[in-house]
């Protein structure tokens, strides 16, 4: 088509010069005006005659060299020249990666690597049957023109970069945002035998990507910092898929069913790996990282903490712990957010993977609060971590858990008493295994407890333990005795045996003398020696206050008895007369009472 520039500048040409100066088709597109003094390259015009068939551009080619001679402008046309296509080859007109020539007008022809790779930034490519797919309206290879190659469209469009050791150190940093962009391509790993040659492309390209940061001797450019997050957040962040599991009683597994792996992790892993290098790298600013990594990249990241694989959630946990290290910035909007993961699980879903990784996580942080704890951090624990006692599938994380309370009290010991009456609040019924946890779980608060605080709390603590001595289930009263092999916790009971002893004495000899259980029974024996041999006078008073107690509860039980034969008695007289019956000496007020 003429027109536009090229048409005026015909015009503008007196009939001589117009003979001198003939107009030739594409050649005027090209922006080539017909003045020797005044030739020039329009840069607009110039795409618009690439987009020409090869036979005009060909033409174009041989006017201009015949040109060059009669009007000796040497530089304009080395300029025009270079500006002209290649040849095609066979797979078309396509960069290294098989992305297609740049089309746009306003951009200059002949991008460098890292300005192609720039372009294309903005769509993530994904793999699909009609091949490399860089969002609408731009596809990699045949796609675009609908002209398929034979055999698999994707293969001829994925395309191996050049290795790092093959190009001059300037253009590493456009190749390696380069590999970045070609490794935002997506792959179906449910189906192994889809796409081998583009996966192991892949795959190389990450390991590459992997040692390039490793090695990094320089800072990382902004441009870099968002390709890499480019390129992360495409393999990452994605909808987790949680496969439907049976034989589920209580929050637990009855088989103890395998977690669920993911087909993609061989490629998911070496990511992983990359970005933990990124972020731990000493050539990582993080004042510009921040930029990329934002509240938003954050929390993307958490939510991918409820994988079924436990890789991943490994990899995860290492990931947020140096990004929480790194970026002071995001401490506060981190800590918020996990609080928020944990509101949910205990209080709607009691369904997530990743509770364990996150309190380990915490456990790190609550190790590094400084002193005095803030109002926030308190809030913190009494509002998310004591309740977390509460789901049926403690037993997931309650390592975790533990170690972030114990964490709590040894930094503020007057913080004892809240932990150990959230505990008591939670306590367990009829769940045997979940008591046992508890135990041991007390056993390491009480470790770090105070005589102060324990004194203020110790009633209901041991009203609580004197039930678990008497539990029918050996784990829960053996777990129970043995907080008496804890020196500490020997010391503190010792100097208020007085409050203490008459609570758990009646408990005491119960299981001396009849618990089923024999390992028990001796475990009890010990413990009531221990307080025998530590005051014996007290002792000897327990033993004379239960034994009289033993005896007030036998003479109500015989009256009781005694009550019960006379009312079967008259009952059975005047059973046949239909009378009512009458006792004839009302219940005591004690009898009634029991």
């Amino acid at each position: 088509m003429r027109g536009g520039a090229s048409a005026v500048n015909e015009r503008s040409l007196d009939p001589e010069r117009r003979r001198k100066w003939p107009y030739v088709p594409g050649l005027a597109e090209a922006g080539v005006l017909h003045s020797p003094g005044l030739a020039q390259i329009s840069v607009q015009a110039t795409a618009s005659a690439i987009r020409k068939p090869t036979s005009v551009v060909s033409e174009v080619f041989q006017v201009s060299v015949g040109w060059r001679c009669y009007c000796g402008c040497d530089n304009m046309i080395k300029q025009f020249l270079g500006r002209l296509p290649k040849k095609p080859s066979k797979s078309g007109d396509k960069d290294p990666i098989g992305r297609p020539s740049p089309s746009v007008s306003h951009q200059p022809l002949g991008p460098r690597a890292g300005d192609r790779a720039t372009n294309l930034s903005s769509h993530p490519p994904v793999i699909s049957s009609s091949g490399l797919s860089y969002g609408s309206g731009m596809h990699v290879g045949n796609a675009y023109t609908k002209a398929h190659v034979n055999g698999d469209s994707a293969a001829s469009a994925f395309r191996s970069l050049p290795s790092f050791k093959d190009v001059p150190n300037t253009e590493k940093q456009n190749l390696f945002n380069e590999k970045l962009n070609l490794c935002c391509a997506q792959f179906d790993f449910t189906d192994p035998t889809k796409n081998i040659k583009e996966k192991e492309i892949k795959r190389q390209t990450l390991v590459e990507l992997v040692d390039y940061i490793a090695s990094a001797s320089g800072k990382f450019s902004e441009a870099s910092m968002q390709e890499i997050t480019k390129m992360v957040s495409a393999n990452l962040f994605r909808t987790l898929s949680t496969p439907p599991r049976d034989n589920k009683v209580d929050g637990f597994d009855v088989d103890e069913e395998e977690p669920v792996m993911d087909p993609a992790w061989p490629h998911l892993q070496i990511v992983y790996e990359l970005f933990l290098r990124f972020i731990q790298s000493q050539e990582t600013d993080a004042k510009l990282a921040k930029r990329y990594i934002d509240h938003s990249f954050v929390l993307r990241l958490l939510d991918l903490f409820d994988s079924e694989d436990p890789r991943e959630r490994e990899y995860l946990k290492m990931i947020l712990h140096r990004v929480y290290g790194k970026f002071m910035v995001h401490r506060p909007y981190i800590r918020k957010a996990i609080n928020n993961i944990f509101y949910q699980f205990i209080y709607e879903t009691e369904k997530h993977n990743g509770i364990a990784e996150l309190l380990e996580i915490l456990g790190s942080i609550i190790n590094g609060f400084a002193l005095p704890l803030k109002e926030e951090h308190k809030l913190f624990l009494v509002r998310a971590l004591i309740p977390l006692h509460k789901p049926k599938c403690i037993a997931m994380y309650h390592q975790q858990l533990s170690y972030c309370i114990t964490q709590f009290v040894e930094k503020d010991c007057k913080l004892a008493d809240t932990v150990i009456r959230g505990l008591l609040k939670y306590w367990p019924i009829t769940n045997s295994s979940k008591e046992v946890l508890f135990l041991g779980e007390l056993e390491e608060i009480l470790e770090a407890t105070q005589p102060a605080e324990f004194q203020k709390c110790m009633v209901p603590l041991f009203r609580q333990i004197a039930r678990c001595l008497n539990s029918s289930h050996f784990q829960v009263a053996e777990r129970a005795l043995f907080l008496w092999n804890n020196d500490h916790i020997e010391s503190l009971i010792k100097q208020n045996s007085r409050v203490i002893l008459p609570i758990i004495f009646p408990a005491l000899e119960r299981n001396a003398s009849g618990h089923w259980n024999q390992a028990v029974q001796s475990l009890t024996l010990n413990v009531r020696k221990l307080f025998s041999d530590n005051d014996p006078g007290l002792f000897t008073e327990s033993l004379r206050k239960y034994e009289e107690e033993k005896a007030r509860e036998k003479e109500v039980k015989s009256k009781q008895e005694a009550t019960w034969r006379r009312l079967e008695e008259m009952a059975s007289a005047k059973a046949t007369s239909g009378a009512a019956v009458l006792v004839s000496r009302p219940l005591s007020r004690q009898s009634s009472a029991v």
